[in-house]
């Protein structure tokens, strides 16, 4: 699909980089070149996380026809796209709650550790795994319970934890992640296929590593909990002073022969995007793939970046399009009694940040949202902020400041039309952003 005119409609030029980032993440492009032969004996498809739907139907459709094929598979909730035409079902497919488990997942995990027992060296599991698993996949602790597991996530979620702090506790309060999965499927050989929605790629963090040795210990996960100020029993605490919910580690035997491929990566989407900028006529460059930190506060850095461009041609020199990604936090602000809370993800509130810095400096437009097309808990993905966004609110009453203090991206880019939607996408790699500048 050609590029609309960046400079004749620099909206739907965003949106075009924004589908060519997601395209190349389609599990449908990326599976083949990663399947192993059929093994002697049976093979077992088991997964979690948004983009397990779509997983689990490019490996049916790439599989070989005469050969068996089971499993399950846990996504969430609405991500389940049309099988390919012509493609017959083979894997079923579960849906349950993101970004708090609920029962459904409850029990998908432990359908999915039950089949995973019992298998031999002849057989082979094959492992679905995208961002999101760590809720859909939710197999709590012996001592911990459901509601127990989803205090402790939403407390999580609030507290501005980075991905790689929230997953160390999830596989130390858990049965299944952090290696266990992989440990049930003994003496069977494991293939893991992963999408990766974290920075860095690095497998033992996408969905807490359900197949994959740990390197975190006990002692991190209780460094973490008290550092946020996050609850747990006083049993479950105990267990993890003694050691006792330790996960396996690097170098134990289990892991022999077990292969792991990164079907789609963050980076790949953005040089995807920085291709199709190219292809419009203009410079592109990839800050990184690996951005963190709090979201507005990362908006405000882009803005900066945005500003020096515009104003003095560096470091990059305009016509440009500058692409980042990476997983960006949201610290939940206290509010007064009886305010409504605001609703907005990742992306929007980058996009509150990046208004306010900007300040509609003329020439700069910009595009934040999740690959996923969901932004946090919403029906949105995210965001587009241009030179007169912050004109155009005023004009309504709403001070950008006023929003951020109560994380209400949501309500502020609802009312000026200026949401991306796009339903969900059956793919995961984490932030896209884009910012024009011309």
């Amino acid at each position: 699909m050609t590029a609309p005119n960046p400079a004749a409609d620099p909206r739907r030029f965003l949106e075009h980089l924004y589908h060519a980032a997601v395209r190349r993440a389609l599990p449908l492009h990326n599976t083949g070149a990663f399947l192993p032969q059929p093994p002697k004996g049976r093979t077992i498809v088991l997964g979690a996380g948004k983009a397990g739907a779509s997983m689990a139907h490019a490996v049916e459709a790439l599989w070989p026809a005469d050969a068996p094929l089971e499993g399950l598979v846990v996504t969430r909730y609405h991500h389940v796209p049309p099988r390919p035409e012509g493609v017959k079902p083979r894997i079923e497919i579960v849906e349950a709650a993101h970004p708090v488990p609920d029962d459904a997942g409850l029990q998908a995990a432990q359908r999915i550790l039950a089949m995973a027992h019992g298998l031999t060296a002849d057989d082979l599991v094959l492992c679905l795994i995208s961002g999101g698993g760590s809720s859909l996949l939710t197999l709590p602790a012996e001592g911990l319970t459901l509601q127990d597991k989803q205090r402790i996530n939403k407390q999580l979620l609030d507290s501005g934890a980075n991905i790689s702090e929230m997953n160390c506790v999830r596989k130390h309060l858990s049965r299944i992640k952090g290696g266990r999965l992989a440990a049930a499927c003994a003496p069977a050989k494991v293939v893991t296929l992963t999408i990766s929605d974290v920075p860095g790629d690095d497998p033992s963090i996408i969905a807490s590593g359900p197949t994959v040795p740990d390197a975190t210990s006990c002692a991190d996960a209780i460094a973490i909990l008290q550092r946020y100020g996050i609850d747990v029993p006083g049993a479950i605490m105990s267990l993890l002073e003694q050691g006792a919910l330790e996960t396996p580690k690097p170098g134990d035997a289990l892991f022999e022969g077990h292969a792991v491929h990164l079907i789609a990566t963050p980076q790949q989407s953005l040089e995807a995007a920085a291709q199709e900028a190219r292809a419009a006529g203009l410079q592109a460059y990839i800050l990184s793939d690996e951005i963190e930190g709090e979201s507005r506060e990362v908006g405000k850095v882009h803005a900066a970046l945005a500003r020096a461009v515009a104003h003095r041609g560096q470091p990059f020199a305009k016509p440009c399009v500058i692409l980042s990604g990476g997983e960006t936090t949201v610290t939940i602000r206290k509010q007064p009694e009886g305010t409504p809370r605001g609703r907005g993800g990742r992306a929007g509130e980058f996009c509150l940040g990046l208004a306010q810095a900007l300040q509609g400096r003329a020439g700069v437009w910009a595009l934040a949202a999740d690959t996923d097309g969901i932004d946090g808990v919403e029906d949105n993905a995210g965001a587009v902020v241009s030179p007169d966004t912050l004109r155009r609110a005023l004009a309504h009453g709403m001070k950008v400041d006023a929003y951020l203090s109560r994380n209400d991206a949501y309500g502020y880019f609802s009312a000026l039309g200026d949401l991306v939607t796009t339903g969900p996408t059956n793919t995961n790699v984490n932030d896209f952003r884009a910012i024009l500048v011309l």
